[in-house]
């Protein structure tokens, strides 16, 4: 087991540890020199570094999603920890444990898998759930689906996090099938199970979370109907107007057009499939954002573009540890700074003659901070 972990690291300390290079950049000093600007990571979060010095004696020797072990000073940088790497060296694979560098769920995957096989077998019905365990019965398929990431970044960004995902939407779905009596619950769990399907091929995660070629150059939509078509040849007596419902569900569940999707949601179980999917997803970016804050001060996170806001941090809020209560806000340009203001003393408005006042130049005199002729003496 390595140590420190990134949650354990403390300010101004030297530590010696291994990490996993998420991002590498080589960047230039105003002297010209050449510095590194890294991104490193563990199971429990990533940490900003630099290597200032002595670039050339390793920028060649690792790349990103090796793993490094470095010497280095923690200090606090705009409120965040960073690190100052003083040495650093490439490691084997064999020299490290996987499952220290890389997110998992903290769930069991096998009892997860087992919760998903018993709610295919709850689904009444006959062409639906012939079509979800074929899908499923598939060795390579049901292996990804109980390993996959939700996403690179944005949600359940971690082993398992599909399997996991799908779950807690299906409990969504369960208990939404039986407030909405119209809603055929069948039809939602099987565009629930389906809609992200995609992904196990969409995404890579042998090591860092990314894109796959195919998952570039089709998505996980795409994939997902690729899939889902393949299966449905051993089944001929699927309806066909059933297979475009839940071809639907799976090419409209971003709800929005600019948010990828082909089509917008067209029926109540599509809709709802949405509206659930982007439900579990906001709430996991919420708790993952304060969990994983890097923010050293404050009563808020750093800047979620993904949800468009920061978040507070509730407990702290409500243990009432003192802060800066404002919430961060997305970076903006720097404005022009504006061109010097009289004072009011020589605005021409307050160094008028008196004789051309009138009673509502007077007040507004006032109310803009000028002199008011009846007092000045």
């Amino acid at each position: 087991m390595k140590s420190p972990y990134v949650s354990e690291l403390e300010p101004n300390r030297v530590i010696t540890s291994n990490f996993l290079v998420h991002s590498k950049e080589i960047r230039q000093k105003k002297s010209g020199e050449l510095y590194l600007s890294l991104l490193l990571g563990d199971r429990t979060g990533e940490l900003d570094a630099k290597m200032w010095d002595n670039v050339g004696e390793v920028v060649e020797a690792f790349e990103r999603d090796d793993f490094v072990r470095v010497k280095g000073l923690i200090q606090i940088f705009h409120n965040r920890p960073q690190l100052t790497i003083h040495k650093m060296r490439r490691l084997d694979d064999s020299e490290v444990d996987f499952a220290d560098y890389f997110p998992a769920s903290q769930r069991d995957p096998e009892e997860m898998w087992k919760e998903l096989r018993g709610v295919i077998d709850r689904i009444q019905n006959p062409h639906l759930r012939a079509l979800l365990n074929a899908l499923m019965d598939d060795e390579e398929i049901g292996r990804r689906y109980r390993a996959a990431p939700a996403a690179k970044q944005i949600h359940h960004a971690f082993l398992g996090g599909l399997i996991e995902h799908v779950l807690s939407v299906c409990v969504l779905a369960g208990m939404a099938a039986k407030h909405y009596r119209s809603i055929d619950g069948d039809l939602l769990l099987a565009g629930v199970i389906l809609h992200d399907i995609g992904k196990i091929y969409e995404l890579s995660y042998d090591r860092g979370f990314g894109y796959t070629a195919e998952g570039q150059l089709l998505g996980h939509m795409m994939i997902a109907l690729r899939l889902v078509g393949e299966k449905l040849r051993g089944l001929p007596d699927f309806p066909p107007q059933l297979r475009t419902l839940v071809e639907h569900m799976i090419i409209s569940h971003h709800g929005q057009l600019e948010f990828g999707s082909p089509k917008v949601p067209l029926f109540p179980e599509a809709l709802l499939l949405h509206y659930l999917d982007d439900l579990d997803s906001k709430m996991e970016c919420m708790r993952a954002l304060v969990e994983n804050d890097r923010q050293v001060e404050g009563l808020f996170t750093g800047f979620s573009s993904s949800l468009e806001r920061a978040v507070l941090k509730k407990a702290k809020y409500l243990a009432g540890e003192a802060g800066p209560v404002r919430p961060a806000r997305p970076p903006a340009a720097t404005p022009a700074a504006p061109g010097p203001t009289p004072p009011p003393a020589t605005h021409p408005l307050f160094t008028a003659p008196a004789t051309n006042n009138s009673l509502f130049a007077d007040k507004l005199k006032q109310a803009l901070g000028g002199p008011n002729p009846e007092q000045e003496g």
